[in-house]
């Protein structure tokens, strides 16, 4: 009965702190041409892997929650069984752009054909250097500004484009223009490859994240024309001509991406040699402040305000591109595809450059949302099998707290460091708890939960040095953060509490919270 009530907890406590654990959405940014833009969409992904993901994420969370769900009686809606707001799903695609602008196909035909490219990654192998393209072709629809606050308003809460200061109504509308646009199916595509001089900015010359190599200029033709989202993502042998092999080197190169017939479709890609190290960061409350778990905030965060650092973190992720010889940088979100632009103007202006990844159309509703993660992790670990990973990111995405520990199980030895960020201790407004189940069985020295980025200054995770013994760990391998100070599990903060006081306490907030649904 215990285990179903904590469940019952996780899946209602949304509805009644009316807080959200979803990805905020980001503005529109235009790149400096001389830093090659960057774009979303993974595709082309292996079907078999990509359901059974599916399958296994939504049992796991869903099973035992949806039938006492649906024994109260409720109409609570499917997405809170699964921990996860109903926000910014289901973007519209193809006809559902052109009825929500009301435009013909003869009007869709004169568009200009335009590329969004992901910052990608290259791995080496027997055959040479292979660089994973990835990204999405699409059309942009001219759309009245009257129109784009209309849509623009279906954002944002308690408020509306018109009430806005000027700069944040106009990226209001970018945003807004971006989600709505038209993808284009059964399209082939080119690309440019040249030596990047600069990425990111890591107070180095030319900014931190790699090294510009010799050579490497060549044109290549991607293999497949894009999926029926727009989508394009493969592997693709390149010339090794003026390049290090991946084998004999420690510095990651990197080359600009120019796409052929439009002149905003480019990017940076990173080739990558065979051992190092990786980190792997989350965005949202790490990197930046966002606040995902209060949706007004998060959505004006993301969505009209310009993205603002979070604290000093910059000058962390700066001072281990300076000190670790070789260290790739990997920024992973799960904010759709369509609105990434924001993020990675973010990420060259503040943070060293790196490879990119984010959620593609293909993984649109909540069940594929949670996912998503899980799926874009094994993939790079398994192009990469001996390198090491940090892996940095919040406590308020329940994914995350699911699957970084899952991955220190499923690669042994792969798994540096993780790094959270508890947002429930440093943050007042973030009231959703968190699951530290997962960490039960690891080493308690290959991770920290850490309150403001000054914890993390002296750790040498280049030498697996996770832990800062200054920083308390309160880590009961249970829900933490709930309501009234509870934290379960049978850590040492919740040995303190005996089984009977914690069934009466669950029992009490699980009645408060019914009795808020029925109100």
């Amino acid at each position: 009965m215990l285990p179903a009530l904590y469940s019952i907890l996780l899946a209602l406590l949304p509805l009644v702190t009316a807080s959200a654990i979803h990805r905020a959405i980001p503005g529109n940014a235009v790149l400096a041409q001389e830093h090659p833009l960057i774009t979303p969409s993974p595709s082309s992904w292996d079907p078999t892997k990509t359901e059974k993901f599916r399958r296994g994420i939504i049992s796991d969370i869903g099973n035992d929650i949806g039938g006492v769900l649906s024994e109260l009686g409720s109409n609570i809606p499917s997405y809170v069984a699964s921990g996860v707001p109903n926000f910014f799903q289901d973007f519209p695609t193809g006809d559902g752009v052109k009825s929500s602008l009301g435009i013909q196909d003869d009007q869709v035909a004169a568009l200009p054909t335009q590329v969004l490219n992901l910052p990608p990654y290259g791995n080496w192998t027997d055959q040479g250097w292979n660089l994973r393209f990835h990204g999405n072709v699409y059309k942009q629809p001219n759309t009245s500004q009257s129109k784009l606050d209309d849509l623009a308003n279906i954002f944002l809460i308690d408020t509306s484009v018109d009430k806005l200061p000027p700069d944040q109504a106009a990226q209001a509308r970018n945003l807004t223009a971006e989600i709505f646009v038209l993808q284009q199916d059964n399209v082939g595509v080119t690309f440019n490859l040249k030596p990047a001089p600069t990425a990111g900015s890591s107070g180095e010359e030319g900014g931190g994240g790699a090294v510009t190599p010799s050579g490497g200029d060549q044109q290549i033709k991607f293999p497949y024309n894009t999926t029926v989202e727009g989508d394009f993502d493969s592997f693709v042998q390149i010339k090794n001509e003026g390049l290090e092999d991946g084998n004999s080197t420690s510095d990651v190169q990197r080359l600009n991406v120019y796409t052929e017939g439009t002149d905003i479709g480019n990017a940076t890609a990173y080739l990558v040699p065979t051992s190092g190290l990786t980190v792997i960061s989350d965005i949202d409350d790490i990197l930046r402040i966002t606040k995902i778990y209060q949706p007004k905030e998060g959505l004006l965060n993301s969505f009209a305000r310009p993205f603002v650092q979070w604290k000093n973190m910059p000058d962390i992720y700066a001072n281990w591109s300076r000190s670790i010889p070789g260290v790739h940088f990997h920024y992973l979100t799960t904010t759709p595809e369509q609105i990434t632009r924001n993020y990675m103007d973010f990420i060259y202006k503040t943070y060293p450059g790196g490879s990119f990844d984010t959620r593609p159309l293909n993984f649109s509703n909540v069940d594929a949302t949670l996912s998503i993660r899980k799926f874009l992790l094994q993939k790079i670990f398994e192009t990469y099998p001996k390198r090491k990973f940090v892996l940095v990111a919040d406590t308020s995405n329940s994914d995350v707290m699911k699957d970084y520990p899952e991955m220190a199980t499923d690669f042994p030895g792969q798994v540096q460091c993780i790094l959270l960020r508890n947002t429930t201790a440093t943050d007042d407004g973030d009231k959703f708890p968190y699951d530290t189940k997962g960490f039960k069985d690891l080493n308690q020295q290959s991770y920290m939960f850490f309150n403001v980025p000054d914890d993390l200054t002296n750790l040498n995770i280049a030498a697996g040095q996770c832990v800062n013994a200054t920083v308390h760990q309160d880590v009961t391998f249970g829900l933490q953060g709930l309501p009234f100070g509870i934290n379960l599990g049978k850590g040492k903060s919740a040995a303190a509490t005996t089984p009977m006081l914690t069934t009466w306490a669950l029992l009490g907030v699980l009645g408060a919270m019914v009795f808020g649904l029925v109100m």
